[in-house]
This record gives C-alpha cells, structure tokens and sequence, in this order.
C-alpha cells in the first residue's frame, strides 16, 4: 500500500511538471478490450492499412492482437502455437530471407538477469485479419556480458538484422544480434554502444533512416540505424507504465501505449524538441538562460528560477518515478512466480 501511494504521488508531481512539454500529443483512440491488461509492444503492419499489432506483457499467454490506428477496435487475435511466452516485451515489424514481411516477437525481458538465454520468434505477417493460430520460427541468443533485463526490439525494415536495447536503472546497452540468425545453436549479440536508462521500447522508422527509444518520459530519436546518432528528445505525455512505442506509416509522428492505460497516443516528430549533447564532439558548455527554450517559448528576462522548476521538476520526477515503477514490478512478478 506504501508503495503504491508512493507511486501515485509520484505520478501525480510528474504530470504537472510534465503534462505542458507534451501538449502537441493526441489521444487518438481508447481500446476497449479487456484483453489489453499489459500493453508492452506495439508496431505498425507492413501489409494492412491503420493496423497496428500488439501484445501484453507475460503471464497473458502467446498472443499478439490486430487493432485498428483509427478507432482502437480489435480486429483479430493471433495465436502463437508452440512457444512458452516467458516474458514477452517488444514486437517489431521487418522481413524474412525472402523480403516477406514478418513480425519479430521478443521474447527478452529477464527481471533477475538470470535466464542463461532469451528468445526472439518470427512470425509470418497474417494476410488475414481474423483469429487464428500460426507457427513460429524461434531462435535463441545469449549476451557476451552475462544475463540483461530488455524490453526493447529493433528491426531493420529492409533486412534480417535486429537490434535489443537493455534495460539498466542508469546506463543500458544497444546490442546487434547476428545477420542471419542460426535456428539451431546459441547467437550471441555485439554489443554497439551505451544508451540511456530504464529503455522500455524501441523501433526504427519505416524508411530505416531514423530509430527510436522510449523510456517512461522521454523519446530519444536516432539518425542512422543502431548505434547511429542521438539528435533529439521529446518529452512524452504522462503515462501509468508507458512501454510501447512505434512509427506512423508516413514516419511522421510516434504511436505510444502503456500498461493500465487505454489511449493510444499520437506524438509528432515536430513537437518540441530538445538538441542531443552527442551531436557536438565535446562536452557542451551549460547553454545560457536568455537562449533556453520552455514550452516554446524563450523566458523572460530574470525568469531564471521559474524556467528551471519545471525541468528540474520532470528530471527528479522521471528518476524517482522509474525507480518506484521498476521495484513494483519486481516485486509484483516475483509474488507470481
């Protein structure tokens, strides 16, 4: 119960610091179905127009969901036949060998890093919308550091590769998995580079020029496929556990979801936005008060303490917020074991 008020206070000073620095979002549609208890990864189809594909956390069995970008309706329920659903965290769309399109169904989250692999299964995208059961292709992969916690997958859309990013409480790590996968054996992912914390989604641009990782407040956008390039971050309106993320078919805006939360949310890239630090080549010197940007607008002259409030405000709030939510949910899947 302590946790849990903890959590609501928490929640509640964020939005306020929050909610204005996310005020070109947009609700696009509320989903309906009770089904949707733990809304963990989202991706767009390749084949059928305003379709999204989604899939609960664990515990809510092997099955992924083909609902409309436009109304949030259920169109169809896609059973996963033969696959154990451990811990299911991320869905990307990309292509088989063949250039067929396919979604990627990771299989990554690892609350104790302990498990000695993860699994990543491909699925042939349903022509169909209508409920029925398909065959994965499931390959394992292992890390060269030991166990990781992830709950982000990337995919190429042009090609076989995929991306994971892990999920660290301060510093994760964005590796590569092998091009092609071996179906029979281990694979073990190469590391690329650092990333932020508490990473809870990822996916590439459907022209495969730019990527995107999410974590509970922010969008880190991406130039170039992983590692590529940090150029901007966009402040996310408040969610309960925010863990999806995607790309609009024209790469114009993102789609966000979250667990215990109904709206699926529409953010446009051209939303305020905030230069990455990795694109000068040293470390840059604190920008100055009279040049900084809130809500738009630069501040008025001897605004220094009230225009740093709010930032400071949603920093603090971000990190405890993260904390909070990550403990619970250890505690939370440790009691269901």
């Amino acid at each position: 119960m302590i946790l849990r008020a903890l959590t609501a206070l928490l929640l509640g000073a964020l939005f306020v610091a929050s909610d204005a620095h996310a005020s070109e979002s947009e609700v696009v549609c509320r989903f309906s179905d009770d089904r949707f208890v733990e809304i963990s990864g989202i991706t767009r189809s390749q084949i059928h127009a305003d379709v999204l594909w989604l899939h609960n956390d664990s515990s809510y069995g092997p099955y992924i969901y083909a609902v409309s970008a436009t109304d949030c309706t259920t169109l169809a329920r896609i059973e996963i036949d033969g696959i154990e659903a451990r811990d299911l965290e991320d869905i990307a769309s990309g292509v088989d060998p063949a250039g067929r399109p396919v979604l990627w169904l990771g299989d990554i989250g690892d609350n104790r890093d302990s498990w000695p692999f993860v699994w990543i299964h491909r699925i042939r995208e349903p022509a169909e919308l209508v409920d029925q059961v398909v065959r994965a292709r499931t390959y394992r992969f292992t890390y060269p550091d030991g166990s990781h916690d992830a709950e982000a997958l990337l995919a190429d859309p042009t090609s076989q590769q995929l991306w994971v990013a892990t999920k660290k409480l301060a510093r994760g790590t964005i590796y590569a998995l092998p091009d092609p996968l071996r179906p029979k054996g281990l694979n073990t992912a190469t590391p690329l580079g650092k990333i932020g914390g508490l990473v809870t989604g990822g996916a590439v641009s459907p022209d495969g020029t730019r990527y995107v990782l999410r974590d509970y407040v922010n969008a880190i956008i991406y130039e170039g496929l992983p590692p590529g390039n940090e150029v901007a971050r966009i402040d996310l309106p408040l969610q309960v556990q925010g863990e999806a993320i995607t790309w609009t078919a024209d790469g114009s805006a993102l789609l966000i979801a979250s667990e215990r939360d109904d709206r699926l949310i529409r953010v446009p890239i051209d939303a305020p936005v905030t230069e990455s630090e990795s694109e000068s080549e040293s470390e840059p010197e604190p920008e100055p008060e009279s040049e900084r940007v809130v809500d738009g607008q630069a501040p008025a002259e001897g605004s220094d303490e009230a225009s740093d409030a709010p930032w400071l405000a949603l920093a603090l709030g971000a990190v405890a917020v993260g904390v909070v939510l990550a403990v619970a949910e250890v505690i939370r899947r440790r009691g269901a074991r």
